[in-house]
């Protein structure tokens, strides 16, 4: 059927300005967030290699982030280093971590009582002592990927898969433009090493685009790390429970002897204190045939 007159709009058509049909910030644009994620990371990195390593002196610093494809990337790393793809959040958003071998084969010769010193020649493959103290610096790293990027939940970072080759791993397509962040580990007078974050463009647009965005109320800020955050969580105080705090004249102090005896009451309300600063108050009873505190009060 033809209409008998033209159709004409009721009114004029949406126009969508280019801001909100970008597909997301370019990579030059997430510098900022992601130079506060590099030196977040790096500080939450030498809290947990500290521990690993067994040596105070490591410090972890973070270069400024830099764009490069999978190609290029792949020319830089050694043929054997400790690569693993990591992924985070509920879309799956894929990157790299890799870790020089000179790093993983120093660590194993301090576990077995060396100096911490790399064989002059790298073997062709990871030995099966290197292996297992990958796993343990994968479980660090994805601790500390978490913590940097303030992702909640179990889960929230995942180890997909390693491999100590790089091209064997193929995590990306050769031209896959990434945003790399280097951390150069420095022990002293030992030559630095390096690990090395790569994420994939849109990878870093999602993960590090909306960091600006204020957070839900309630959110940790990382201003200060809490209480129980590396490395003030392992960190052992003494707390001393006064049972009698009870006042004698110099007189009766300088005529003490032996078998003396000296009439106390044990206050109902003990208080706990940390130097000279109270900290709770609690009531003192028996616990597996030993006195025990139970706390009645905390400050």
């Amino acid at each position: 059927m033809k209409p008998e007159r033209a159709l004409v709009a009721d009114r004029t058509l949406a126009q969508h300005c280019q801001e909100l049909l970008r597909a997301g910030p370019a990579p030059a644009e997430l510098t900022p967030s992601l130079t506060k994620f590099g030196d977040r990371l790096a500080r939450a990195l030498a809290s947990g290699l500290i521990r690993i390593w067994g040596n105070d002196a490591l410090e972890v610093s973070s270069n400024p982030p830099r764009e490069c494809t999978m190609a290029e990337l792949a020319s830089e790393i050694a043929p054997l280093a400790a690569n693993t793809l990591l992924s985070a959040g509920t879309r799956d958003q894929r990157f790299l971590a890799s870790v020089d071998a000179e790093a993983v084969l120093r660590l194993v010769d301090r576990a077995f009582g060396g100096s911490g010193v790399a064989p002059e020649v790298p073997p062709e493959a990871f030995p099966l002592s290197a292996e297992l103290m990958i796993a343990r610096l994968e479980t660090l790293v994805v601790r500390t990927i978490a913590q940097a990027l303030d992702a909640q939940g179990e889960g929230a970072i995942r180890a997909m898969r390693r491999d100590g080759s790089l091209t064997e791993l193929a995590p990306f397509a050769d031209s896959e433009p990434l945003v790399v962040l280097t951390l150069d580990v420095e022990e002293g007078e030992c030559t630095p090493w390096h690990v090395t974050f790569a994420f994939p463009a849109k990878a870093a647009a999602e993960l590090f685009g909306k960091n600006e965005q204020p957070r839900a109320q309630g959110a940790d800020q990382r201003a200060e790390p809490a209480p129980g955050d590396e490395p003030f969580g392992d960190i052992p105080l003494t707390v001393r429970a006064t049972l009698v705090d009870m006042r004698l004249p110099f007189s009766s102090l300088s005529g003490l002897k032996p078998g003396q005896l000296l009439p106390v009451a044990v206050a109902r309300s003990v208080p706990l204190t940390i130097g000279d600063k109270t900290i709770a108050h609690g009531s003192v009873g028996e616990m597996d045939d030993r006195i025990a505190v139970q706390i009645t009060q905390a400050f």
